[in-house]
């Protein structure tokens, strides 16, 4: 029997006096280093950045008289961004871990250097800050056993928290790093949390941390249901827009999430938001917006603790079978005959399986391999004439600007009348839809969105998860034209790399090696304990002569290679011979 735990969201957790909470969040325009990529003194440093606490402090104070108890600031906005490791050396502040050592910096300013500030904006307003810097440490940590970087210290991007009384509650290194070179990754994943009297329990994360298990789904498993996170986010559409992806997050892992991102129009930056399981405060700036900072406040439900798989409140169904892909398609079996010819198409740089939408009304099915969607639809307000939409289907690893497995269903506006423009950027769109999309999942993280004209996000009707991995997303009366309906369903890797007994990071590099799609990103750290690994697997046994025998004589020359960067930055010119 099919057991199906259903959320209707009119229906869903309500809010009681005194189970809320007021929240604000600050989308800033932030005042840029003109040459990022020269260094400069300390004190140059500093002066560029009180500019933009400058602009906290006021943000501070109008979110204090808003009642704010907690206010979140953006990833880079008081430092930017495009630095080198060495050019961004002025603007590094060591910060220590509360976890070990209890500091206020506004009651204790000659303690450590410079962050006093922030701290006294939490203190003068009575509210929790959180912000993110730039984080210098020595090496080795005295926290965890590592290797140092080449140039004997560790340089991390930063959250850091602080409660109402100015004292550092919390501190957080970015996990998952966008091409950031100016930074390392941590030698061990930091699962960080703090408790706030109002709202209980807190986790931190960071920008391209939404998209991985560690830390965000780690998090959530650990009964975290309310997420800190600050971003530097370049909106990608008709998937990734920020909007988008962060309120799916918080339908998805029914968590809330408190997304603050920067404002540059240059750079497609923009989009923060206060989003719960079933109510989103959201600011998304469109084509002729001042581009300028923006403050959100918003009362906010407490959510009781719950993990992600708790299916009375999360809608997960119970684990499906699998957890992983293992291969770049998360399906080989032949697709089922379909009434209506399918087409080849890209998006977000992914290989989807299209078909279009022709008629007034209908059910359709497009698959990539077994991964199947299915659309229920009836047209609302539709001119063929001007607007051509499709469903797509994709099921396999995503390997540009990172590499991840992925299954996703969506419903997309077509950039044009010809099926060949299905998948492109699209931010207008006039037609209305009712629908029901659906497929089974190989994953419990999927993330459910709907996006309408003018980038605003929806609510969907109804939200349906069961056993066997199946999740439908019902909506109807939409209020605006529709850009994309998606479930978005991201696949684990977690699995493989507890298996393989590498880190997330070391994973990626071996599975690129593994499967041809080597990323330049990865630090060269990174390769020489790849390499290290397969020598001691292929000592210890069998299954480890098979995983080097599995890279090809091409990957095993890349590894070398590779290997031998790392050594040679690592020990020095002896190292070479060795390799």
């Amino acid at each position: 029997m099919l057991v199906v735990v259903l959320l209707l969201f009119s229906l869903g957790e309500t809010e009681s006096a005194g189970d809320s909470y007021v929240a604000a969040v600050y989308e800033h325009r932030v005042v840029l280093n003109p040459n990022p990529r020269i260094p400069v003194t300390r004190r140059e440093a500093l002066i560029h950045m009180q500019k933009n606490l400058d602009i906290y402090e006021e943000q501070a104070a109008k979110a204090a008289q808003q009642g704010a108890q907690i206010l979140v600031f953006p990833e880079d906005g008081i430092h930017g961004f495009n630095f080198t490791r060495s050019s961004i050396s002025g603007y590094l502040e060591t910060i220590p871990d509360p976890q070990e050592e209890s500091w206020n910096p506004c009651t204790e300013p000659d303690k450590y250097n410079n962050t006093e500030r922030l701290s006294c904006m939490a203190r003068r307003n009575n509210l929790y800050l959180v912000a993110n810097m730039p984080d210098l440490q020595p090496c080795p940590l005295r926290t965890v056993l590592s290797t140092c970087p080449p140039d004997g210290r560790w340089q991390f991007n930063t959250n850091v928290a602080f409660n109402s009384d100015g004292l550092l509650v919390a501190r957080y290194h970015k996990y998952n790093l966008f091409f950031e070179e100016s930074f390392d990754t941590p030698p061990k994943l930091e699962l960080i949390t703090f408790d706030t009297p109002f709202a209980g329990r807190f986790g931190l994360i960071i920008c391209f941390d939404i998209l991985f298990h560690d830390p965000t789904v780690a998090l959530v498993k650990m009964g975290v249901r309310q997420l800190i996170f600050p971003t530097a986010w370049m909106n990608e559409l008709p998937l990734l827009d920020s909007i988008q992806f962060h309120r799916a997050l918080s339908l998805g892992a029914n968590v809330t999430v408190l997304s603050s991102n920067l404002r540059n129009d240059q750079l497609r930056m923009t989009g923060s938001g206060i989003y719960t399981p079933f109510s989103a405060t959201f600011h998304h700036a469109v084509k002729g917006d001042p581009e300028e900072g923006r403050l959100l406040v918003a009362t906010v439900p407490v959510l009781s603790p719950v993990g992600m798989n708790n299916a009375t409140e999360s809608m997960s169904p119970s684990p499906a079978e699998s957890d992983h892909c293992h291969t770049d398609r998360c399906g080989d079996f032949p697709s089922p005959p379909s009434s209506y010819p399918t087409f080849i198409g890209t998006m977000m740089h992914d290989p989807f399986k299209f078909v279009l939408i022709k008629e007034a009304e209908g059910n359709l099915t497009v698959c990539d391999g077994k991964f199947c969607c299915h659309l229920q639809y009836k047209w609302t307000a539709h001119d063929e004439r001007k607007e051509l939409y499709a469903m797509g289907a994709f099921a396999g690893t995503h390997t540009f600007d990172g590499r991840y497995a992925l299954q996703v269903c969506a419903v997309v506006r077509c950039a044009g009348l010809e099926a060949s423009s299905c998948g492109q950027k699209v931010e207008e769109a006039e037609s209305k839809m009712d629908f029901l999309l659906e497929a089974t999942f190989q994953t419990d993280y999927v993330y459910p969105s709907v996006l309408v004209n003018r980038m605003a996000v929806e609510q969907p009707d109804k939200l349906e998860k069961a056993t066997g991995g199946r999740l439908a997303m019902k909506h109807s009366n939409l209020s605006g034209g529709l850009i994309t309906a998606c479930l978005y369903g991201r696949i684990s890797s977690s699995a493989e790399t507890e298996d393989s007994g590498l880190s997330g990071l070391q994973y990626e590099a071996w599975s690129g090696l593994r499967d041809g799609g080597v990323s330049n990103a990865t630090p060269l750290e990174t390769w020489f304990e790849v390499g290290w690994w397969l020598i001691t697997a292929w000592v210890r046994d069998k299954a480890g002569m098979a995983a080097i025998v599995t890279m090809g004589e091409v990957g095993i020359i890349e590894l070398r290679m590779r290997a031998k960067q790392s050594a040679t930055s690592r020990f020095g010119a002896q190292a070479k011979a060795g390799v």
